[in-house]
This record gives structure tokens, C-alpha cells and sequence, in this order.
């Protein structure tokens, strides 16, 4: 079985190098997306398998079987099928490119090569927890300043769409002299109210359309991209992630026995970030004209001088992948611990400007109160 999995690493060729992820026999195959918490947690559980001297394919079968219906246990039947059938697990995985990505099957590739698919796999599997685990922690912090905007903006359009109308009514029936402040909130409300589709609707179109831009990427979402990371606080933060995603990813397909070049190209392929993205192409240019990493991620901007010293420092001592791999560890634990700072920060923040929002009603409606109550005590 260990000689049927092993396989020569694919190296790039051609004007545009590609990754060293095998390129499985006709189309991909049109699975629907899988969670990455199912594919995390599959990796996993692979990996202990594989460990503990399963084969491959008993080792699929065993977790396909205890997979419920749905897209990942098609999938999963479909790779037991192609290794039964003799094919290389990486080969099986490329042809799920929406579950497995170029990055999960370029190191189950090295792994056959090199013959140690157990470690490669329990890499793997340590990578997507790490991974996985920032993920829930950014998303665990934003979900109460998501509820408290999400609440804030319900509250306030209902005020101005509903409430404030009546107190119009009340206004013009004394006929008094409105403050400026109410004058404000009135002809805002009165717009609302007579423009509710291009108050509710636009930001909506123009969200629809941002997507759409940012799906289509190009020059717009590289702007965006530039954008967020000049950003107060949080730029630094999202750069910080940055760090921490290339040099996790970077060291662990070094690790792996991945080739430079081979190994830039995946991590190009598959970062999400455009500024990061051309990084990475300035970098691989430069090495594959024979130069050294530190130099070239220096010059793109991204990178921290400590990191660029780091790295200069892995590759005159032959351990650049242990090397990324301690950066990784440090810029993700700064990571972690700037996200608790950012969002202690941002929940009073945003209440005190939702206060001062619902303050500012709360004073136009009533200064033109008291006044009435004083014309009607007047004698």
C-alpha cells in the first residue's frame, strides 16, 4: 500500500508555474462546498487512523460509514472508489478541488512521496485546528458588536419610520417653533418615510454590488484589501493574520518536503488576501531567479522587519521551515491576543455612539415637548 501511495512531486513548468498539487484526470468533480469544520475534523480523525497502522482505504471506508448523508459522504465514497482503484490519495483529492484545496493535496502529495504520509497527515490536521481555532475565536468576538449594531440600526430606523411621524403631527398642531435639532429629525424622518426604497434598498444594492466586486476580484478588490490593512488597529490586526497564515502555511509545505517555488505558488493560490497575493508573486519571481526569501518579502511591505530578519536567519542555518513555523506560533498568539484587546475596545465604542444616537433623539423630541408644556401653563 505505502508503494502504490507513492508518487514523484510534480514540479512547475511553463511560463505561468503551478502548483505542485496533481492535477486529477478530467474536470473536478461538482460537489457542493463542505463545511471546513467537517474537513477539519475528517483530517483529523484520518490522521489517527493512518497512525495507528490502518491502510488508506479501511481508514476511508471506516470514516465514510460514520459520515451522515450528505455532500462530504459522497465524496468521501468517491475516494474510496479512486484508491481502491489503485489512484494516489493526493490524485483522489484533486478532483474535489471545492472540499480539498490545492494546499490539502499538495501536502498529502509530498507525504507519498517521501513516504511518510502519517506525519504529513497529523501536520495537516495540526494546521487546520490552529487554523480553525482562530477563525472561532474572531468570529465568537464579533457576534455581540454584530448584535448590538444589528439591534441599534433595527430600533432607530423603526423610530424614524414609525414613531417620529406621530410627533409631527403633535408639532404642527401647536404650531410652535421647532428647535433646530428637531427640525433635523423631522425632515430626516419625512425622507425615510417618502424614500423608504432608496433608504432600505441602496444599501443593500450597494452591498450586492461590493460582493459581486469582491467575488470578481481585480484592481477594486485589491483597493479594498490595500484599505483595510491601512486601517487603525484593526489593519494591524488583519496584517498580523496575514504573517501568521503565510508563515503557517509556508513552513508547514516546507516541512512537508515541498519544493520553494512549488511551495509559493500554493500559498499564493490559496490566500484570500489580494495585497498578500501579490507579495507572494514578487517573492516567487525573485527566488526563481535564484535569490534568497528574506530580501523580496522585505521589499513588498507586508512583512515586519523581524520576520524578514527571521526568515534570513532560517535560511543561513538550513532550518527556514522551523523557523516560519515559530513565527507562526508568535504572530498567532499576538493575533489571538489583540483580537480580545480590539474587541474590548469596539463593545464601548459602539454603545456610546448608539447612545449618543438614541441621546440626540431623545433631546429633539423632547425640547419642542417642553416647550408646549410651557405655552399651555402660560395664561
Amino acid at each position: 500500500m505505502a508503494r502504490r501511495l507513492q508518487r514523484r512531486v510534480v514540479r512547475p513548468s511553463g511560463r505561468e508555474e503551478q502548483a505542485a498539487a496533481p492535477r486529477a484526470a478530467g474536470k473536478p468533480r461538482g460537489i457542493r462546498r463542505v463545511s471546513d469544520r467537517a474537513v477539519t475534523d475528517f483530517t483529523v480523525q484520518l490522521a489517527t487512523l493512518f497512525s495507528a497502522g490502518i491502510p488508506i482505504v479501511r481508514a476511508l471506508n471506516v470514516l465514510e460509514g460514520q459520515m451522515k448523508p450528505g455532500p462530504f459522504k459522497t465524496v468521501l465514497g468517491e475516494l474510496v472508489e479512486d484508491v481502491s482503484s489503485g489512484a494516489p490519495l493526493s490524485e483522489a483529492m484533486a478532483k474535489h478541488e471545492r472540499v480539498f484545496d490545492s494546499l490539502y493535496s499538495s501536502l498529502v502529495h509530498a507525504g507519498e512521496a517521501g513516504g511518510v504520509l502519517d506525519r504529513i497527515l497529523e501536520r495537516l490536521a495540526h494546521y487546520r485546528e490552529r487554523i480553525a481555532d482562530i477563525r472561532g475565536k474572531v468570529t465568537s468576538a464579533m457576534v455581540y458588536p454584530l448584535v448590538i449594531v444589528v439591534v441599534a440600526m433595527g430600533v432607530v430606523s423603526a423610530v424614524i419610520a414609525l414613531v417620529i411621524p406621530k410627533f409631527r403631527v403633535i408639532f404642527d398642531s401647536f404650531g410652535i417653533e421647532l428647535p433646530g435639532e428637531t427640525r433635523i429629525l423631522l425632515n430626516v424622518s419625512q425622507f425615510t418615510v417618502s424614500y423608504w426604497y432608496v433608504v432600505f434598498g441602496l444599501p443593500v444594492v450597494l452591498i450586492l454590488l461590493h460582493g459581486l466586486m469582491m467575488r470578481r476580484g481585480g484592481a477594486y478588490r485589491y483597493r479594498m484589501h490595500s484599505w483595510l490593512l491601512a486601517l487603525p488597529l484593526l489593519g494591524s490586526l488583519i496584517k498580523q493574520g496575514l504573517i501568521a497564515a503565510f508563515a503557517r502555511t509556508f513552513g508547514t509545505l516546507l516541512q512537508a518536503g515541498v519544493p520553494h517555488l512549488d511551495a509559493l505558488v500554493i500559498v499564493r493560490d490559496t490566500s484570500a488576501n489580494e495585497v498578500l497575493i501579490g507579495g507572494v508573486e514578487s517573492i516567487r519571481k525573485v527566488v526563481r531567479e535564484g535569490e534568497g526569501i528574506a530580501r523580496p518579502m522585505e521589499e513588498t511591505g507586508v512583512f515586519d522587519d523581524l520576520v524578514c530578519n527571521m526568515v534570513d536567519v532560517g535560511e543561513q542555518t538550513g532550518e527556514l521551515d522551523g523557523m516560519l513555523l515559530r513565527v507562526a506560533d508568535a504572530y498567532e498568539s499576538k493575533v489571538d491576543r489583540d483580537i480580545g484587546i480590539f474587541f474590548k475596545v469596539l463593545e464601548p465604542i459602539l454603545l456610546i455612539l448608539v447612545a449618543v444616537f438614541v441621546g440626540f433623539i431623545v433631546v429633539a423630541l423632547f425640547l419642542p415637548l417642553m416647550r408646549i408644556m410651557s405655552s399651555l401653563n402660560s395664561p
